[in-house]
C-alpha cells in the first residue's frame, strides 16, 4: 500500500508578503507587479490624477511592508485595496480643501497611465460619467468594475453592509446608464 501524500501547500500572497518583509526582493517584485496595476487604476479613477494615484499606490506598499498585520483574513488584494481606497479618499479631501470657489481644473493632458487606460473617446465618456456620480456610487462602481472586488470585499473595504453595497451598485448602474444614454453613448 502506497502512503497517501499530502498535496503541496500552495503559497499565498500573504506568504509572499512575509518573504518581502524579510528582505526577499523577488517576493517584493512579484507582489508589486501583480497588484500595482489594478491599485493604480482604482486610485486614478477615484482621484482623477495619475500622479496622485501613483503616490497612493507607493504609499500603500510602504505601509504594507512596514506595518504589522495581526490577521490574514481575506485576500491580500482586498487588504491592499482597502489601504489605497482610504489613501485616495484622503487625497480627494486634500484636493477639496485646496480647491477654491472656481471649478477644479481637469487633469493634465500629458500621457499618463490613466490616459493609456482610457485611450479611446468611449472610455473617456465613461470616465466623465463615473466622475459625475455621487461619491458613494462612484466608489462602489470603481471597486467592483476596476478593482474586481466581490460585494463582500467592497463591504469590508468601505465599511458598509453587503446590502448597502448591492443597493448602491444598483443605483450607480442605473444612474450611469441614464447619463450615458443622455450623452448618446447607449
Amino acid at each position: 500500500m502506497v502512503p497517501k501524500q499530502e498535496p503541496p501547500e500552495i503559497e499565498s500572497d500573504w506568504d509572499d508578503l512575509a518573504r518581502a518583509r524579510s528582505g526577499n526582493q523577488e517576493a517584493w517584485r512579484l507582489l508589486f507587479e501583480q497588484h500595482s496595476p489594478s491599485l493604480l487604476r482604482m486610485a486614478a479613477l477615484m482621484t482623477g490624477s495619475a500622479d496622485a494615484a501613483r503616490d497612493c499606490v507607493q504609499e500603500t506598499f510602504v505601509r504594507v511592508l512596514s506595518s504589522v498585520v495581526s490577521h490574514q483574513r481575506g485576500s491580500l488584494r482586498a487588504y491592499l485595496s482597502t489601504i489605497v481606497y482610504r489613501l485616495a479618499l484622503q487625497e480627494i479631501q486634500r484636493q477639496n480643501r485646496r480647491a477654491s470657489a472656481k471649478a477644479i481644473e481637469p487633469p493634465s493632458t500629458d500621457p499618463s497611465p490613466l490616459d493609456e487606460t482610457l485611450a479611446d473617446e468611449r472610455q473617456r465618456e465613461v470616465m466623465r460619467v463615473l466622475r459625475s456620480l455621487t461619491d458613494h456610487h462612484r466608489d462602489i462602481l470603481i471597486l467592483r468594475l476596476y478593482g474586481n472586488h466581490s460585494y463582500e470585499e467592497i463591504a469590508e473595504i468601505t465599511g458598509v453592509s453587503v446590502g448597502t453595497v448591492k443597493s448602491r451598485m444598483f443605483h450607480a448602474v442605473k444612474s450611469a446608464r441614464i447619463r450615458l444614454k443622455n450623452r448618446g453613448m447607449l
